[in-house]
């Protein structure tokens, strides 16, 4: 695997716009993961995560927001690590509308009756993509 600081070429990007689920890593507090499917839209080098405020997820990125990232497909990997950062309230419409277009889905609309919803806005901080064995 390389390490890889810039941003994904068009082959990458073109993925990252069609899969539909990538695997979220965060750390509990007592150090062991916690990992989950989830829905995601990239933009703006960026991965964007909606998640109800009081999850897992949210809880271990609220003590520790360091976070991976990983497609589903094993046979041509790609990793993210980046620092995960909670929005509350304040949706940005580009994200919204991407998850629409994306999904059919109001990433804002809460879950739960007592569940607000949060943004994972996910910066990447290194790429890990299969392809140049050293």
């Amino acid at each position: 695997m390389r390490d890889l600081a810039i941003s994904p070429g068009p082959a990458l990007r073109d993925r990252l716009a069609q899969e539909k689920n990538v695997w979220l890593c965060t750390v509990r507090p007592d150090g062991s993961p916690h990992v989950t499917p989830v829905w995601f839209v990239f933009l703006h080098g960026s991965w964007w995560i909606g998640a109800d405020g009081g999850s897992v997820k949210v809880r271990n990125i609220e003590k520790f927001p360091r976070v991976s990232l990983a497609l589903e497909d094993g046979r041509s990997p790609v990793v993210a690590e980046g620092e995960a950062v909670l929005h509350r309230g304040l949706f940005p419409e580009p994200i919204t509308d991407a998850f629409a277009l994306k999904y059919g889905w109001d990433v804002t609309a809460p879950h739960r009756p007592d569940g607000g919803r949060v943004l994972l806005e996910v910066p990447v901080r290194r790429w890990l993509l299969a392809g140049v064995a050293q």
